[in-house]
């Protein structure tokens, strides 16, 4: 696997928040930079830092000049790209540039980024972001994929076999049991507990479906 600095001569928040699109009801990232990036591929596990702490830390640090670490994209065999590290974070940034998220200021109120001043709003575009494009082979990527994930906020033996082992059929279960509203999970619902967006909490109530996505 190759893995290549994106500069020209950066990639900004900005150019990736382009054409932002969030999926209100399921609560993930879809698309970004314009409509050539996938936020959320079929290896990733649910959006979790919709939780007003760590999606509101990712923006705050920016907003402090602080680096957020580096983001990991996949080419496409289509010119496009897909998501490999960065999908809680680009989510976070792309909910508050399109007014879906607040943060607190100085005196502890809430602000959306189209009520921070011109300048705030400018500044937090135009910062850098350090972006790797990885290129090779299916299994180099997915191998790749769960190295990465072995810090940070790990994912448990489902979410990797979901990730390593995608393809039709883990699709096909996707559009299932991590659906709220797919009818059958729906009607499901009447006869088990859990929740099909439960996170990777070991703690946390049973799951109804199988997949999650980083």
């Amino acid at each position: 696997m190759k893995a290549t600095l994106l500069s020209n001569p950066f990639t900004t928040v900005g150019e990736i928040c382009e054409g932002f699109i969030y999926n209100e009801l399921e609560a993930k990232g879809l698309y970004g930079w314009n409509g050539r990036l996938v936020i959320q591929p079929e290896y990733q596990r649910n959006y979790i830092y919709n939780d007003g702490k760590r999606d509101v830390a990712v923006v705050q640090s920016l907003l402090k000049g602080y680096p957020i670490g580096l983001l990991y994209f996949v080419k496409t065999a289509d010119g496009h790209y897909e998501v490999l590290d960065g999908q809680q974070r680009i989510t976070s940034l792309g909910r508050f540039v399109t007014d879906k998220l607040d943060i607190l200021d100085a005196r502890n109120l809430p602000r959306r980024f189209s009520s921070l001043e011109s300048e705030s709003r400018a500044r937090l575009l135009a910062t850098p972001l350090t972006v790797y494009v990885c290129e090779g082979e299916e299994a180099e990527i997915k191998e790749w994929f769960k190295t990465i994930n072995i810090a940070g906020v790990p994912l448990v033996q489902q979410e990797l076999r979901n990730a390593v082992y995608s393809g039709a059929f883990v699709t096909a279960a996707k559009a299932v049991f991590s659906n709220s509203g797919n009818s059958r999970m729906q009607k499901w619902k009447c006869y088990a507990k859990g929740n099909e967006k439960t996170t990777g909490n070991p703690r946390a109530r049973p799951r109804l479906g199988l997949a999650r996505r980083h």
